[in-house]
C-alpha cells in the first residue's frame, strides 16, 4: 500500500522584462503571478483540472495571501516555485509556496494562501471534496523538493 502524501508541485519560471521595474528588479506583483502558476498546477494535483472547473463552474478562490519577500530576483533569473497543500479546514484550505533561485540556492520569497471553493454564478461556498479527507491529518513537508521530483514546465 502506498503512503498518502500531501500534494506538492515544483515548476520553473524565468524572469522576463514585463516582470521587472526600470532597474531590472522583479516587481512585487510578479511574484504573485509566479505563485498563481504554481497554485494552478497544485489545483490540478488536487483533482481540480482547469477544463473541469470551467465545465462545473466550481473554482478555488483566494481568500487571504501572506507573502514575505526575502531577496530580489532580477531580469533573466531562472526561479523554481514549489507549492504544497499546507492545511485543510472545513471549507477553507491553505497552500504554501517557496520561490528559490537555484543557481545560488537563495530563497527569494515565501507565501501562504487561504482558499475556498465556490460555485458560480451564485458564488455559493462549497465544502471541501471528500476525496481530500485523506490529507486532513498529514503534516506538510516544508523542506525543498529534490531536483528530480515532480516538475511542471
Amino acid at each position: 500500500m502506498t503512503a498518502v502524501k500531501l500534494p506538492r508541485i515544483r515548476t520553473e519560471v524565468q524572469v522576463m522584462f514585463f516582470d521587472t521595474d526600470c532597474g531590472g528588479v522583479v516587481s512585487n506583483i510578479a511574484y504573485l503571478r509566479f505563485i498563481e502558476i504554481a497554485r494552478t498546477l497544485l489545483a490540478e494535483e488536487l483533482g481540480l483540472a482547469l477544463a473541469e472547473m470551467a465545465e462545473t463552474q466550481r473554482y478555488p478562490v483566494v481568500v487571504h495571501t501572506e507573502i514575505d519577500y526575502r531577496r530580489a530576483a532580477k531580469l533573466g533569473d531562472r526561479l523554481v516555485v514549489e507549492g504544497w497543500l499546507d492545511r485543510l479546514e472545513r471549507v477553507r484550505f491553505w497552500c504554501a509556496f517557496r520561490i528559490v533561485r537555484p543557481k545560488d540556492n537563495v530563497l527569494i520569497a515565501e507565501c501562504r494562501q487561504s482558499l475556498a471553493l465556490i460555485e458560480m454564478p451564485a458564488g455559493t461556498l462549497l465544502r471541501l471534496p471528500e476525496s481530500w479527507e485523506k490529507y486532513r491529518n498529514l503534516k506538510p513537508n516544508t523542506q525543498p523538493a529534490r531536483a528530480d521530483s515532480l516538475t511542471h514546465r
